[in-house]
């Protein structure tokens, strides 16, 4: 009877060991210890993971965020990294698990800078978390003037709406002391004024 009942202990020992085991591989593999070293500011031992022949490291993701290196220089406002990882192919565009990419995030903070490096590199101007939310309405529920004033210089749609269905415009004007709202009413109109946009090859 004892025998039997060791069998069924025995298979439950493998596999708590096992559930054990992943998490603690995770961190040794050389995703973790690139991210972590981005983390650190150690530019040496990123340079040498980045200069691996054929590696795709630039873009890996944390396994628990989502969130790529990009992400985590984004998050500590750190210009000189943002610079360096989008020179190494980092994708401008990625997004983390809450559907984030490194320009929402930017803008999220009023990290100005990040946001102005963050376009010039390509990064989708209108393109939302998870939630629907734009860098725009991001800026605009920060009152950030500035901000909202490069975003729309850059093309940014006042009107594109988030997951409630309110768009950048609609908060702005819900908080009549919000400051943004001319400029965001000033650049529906221009765009109203332009017309539609010229698209080119063949449509469907």
């Amino acid at each position: 009877m004892l025998s039997k009942m060791r069998t069924p202990l025995t298979v439950l020992a493998v596999l708590l060991s096992a559930a054990v085991a992943i998490p603690a591989q995770a961190q040794f593999s050389d995703s973790y210890k690139f991210l972590e070293s981005v983390r650190k500011k150690e530019g040496d031992k990123v340079t040498e993971a980045l200069n691996e022949p054929g590696t795709q490291i630039v873009n890996t993701k944390d396994y628990t965020t989502g969130q790529t290196a990009l992400h985590i220089v984004v998050a500590r406002r750190d210009l000189t990294w943002v610079q360096f990882l989008i020179a190494k192919g980092a994708n401008v565009n990625a997004r983390d698990n809450r559907g984030v990419t490194p320009l929402v995030q930017a803008s999220e903070m009023g990290f100005i800078e990040g946001v102005d490096e963050l376009i010039k590199s390509g990064a989708r101007i209108d393109e939302a978390n998870n939630t629907g939310e734009t860098p725009l309405i991001s800026a605009v529920h920060r009152k950030d003037l500035a901000l909202v004033r490069m975003l729309v210089k850059a093309g940014a749609n006042p009107d594109r709406p988030d997951n409630s269905g309110r768009s950048a415009r609609d908060y702005a004007s819900l908080d009549k002391g919000n400051p943004v709202l001319g400029e965001l009413e000033k650049a529906a109109k221009d765009a109203k004024a332009a017309g539609p946009k010229k698209t080119y090859g063949p449509s469907f």
